[in-house]
């Protein structure tokens, strides 16, 4: 028994040591010299990023990819491309934030293509089911998302919903956005909304006027996907983002 004990020692160290690291027991993912230049050739954010951050934004990637279960859903696997592919986008929307992982939400669900939602009994591109601590994707809708920069972007989206419940969960990563800059934020969203149902808006789509989470993740979708042009229609709210979320994708847009 005592010799038992002293075998099961190293193992306890080693599941407690990665824990502490990754925040899961899901087994630690390193990036290698394959994912990395699959990331270079297929991730335009990482791409424009300095060499420097690009170590970071891999760390980080990896990071996210052992914080989480990836399960198939009508598809035999989820394979190392699309975790990494979905993983990066999480990492593109918190980067800004270098302790945030989205740690409260532990099981990634990806479909083939959209999917019957028991939620509401209707077909979804993706969901958020922060009960079920659940991210769940179309992986169809995720590609084509970073393949049209049109502002229409699952991941991002999927993503943004997923940070804004983050920041209200009670757990380690609780409270991180800025309360001025977010009561900023809504304040600009509101006026925002009304111009959309008024129909004298016509840069955010009209889905984005359903309330505050989606104008959020809607607002997300073209900060990172037409930078530029939102910047120019709307300063105030770009900048306001830019401080938010603590990056601005206009800079990235210049190197």
């Amino acid at each position: 028994m005592e010799l038992f004990l002293l075998l099961l020692i190293p193992l306890i160290a080693r599941f407690v040591n990665r824990y502490q690291k990754t925040g899961s027991v899901f087994p630690a993912f390193y990036l290698s010299t394959k994912h990395k230049e699959f990331l270079k050739s297929n991730f335009e954010f990482y791409q424009k990023l300095p060499p420097k951050s690009k170590k970071i934004f891999e760390r980080r990637v990896a990071l996210f990819i052992s914080s989480k279960k990836f399960i198939p859903r009508n598809m035999d696997h989820v394979t190392w491309e699309m975790k990494v592919l979905i993983s990066a986008s999480a990492i593109q929307l918190t980067f800004g934030f270098p302790r945030v992982n989205l740690s409260w939400f532990r099981y990634i669900l990806v479909y083939p293509e959209s999917f019957y939602s028991r939620t509401n009994q209707q077909r979804h591109k993706g969901e958020v089911n922060p009960k079920a601590k659940t991210i769940v994707l179309s992986w169809k809708d995720f590609v084509e998302g970073y393949l049209k920069p049109d502002g229409r972007n699952l991941g991002l989206h999927e993503m943004a919903h997923a940070l804004r419940l983050e920041n209200r969960i009670m757990n380690e990563e609780y409270n991180f956005l800025d309360h001025e800059v977010l009561a900023e934020w809504e304040s600009r969203a509101l006026n925002t909304m009304k111009e959309i149902k008024n129909g004298v808006e016509e840069f955010f789509r009209k889905y984005g006027a359903t309330n505050n989470e989606e104008f959020f993740a809607v607002a997300v979708e073209n900060f990172f996907e037409r930078p530029t042009e939102f910047k120019a229609r709307h300063p105030l709210t770009y900048q306001t983002m830019c401080r938010l979320l603590r990056q601005d994708p206009v800079l990235l847009e210049k190197n």
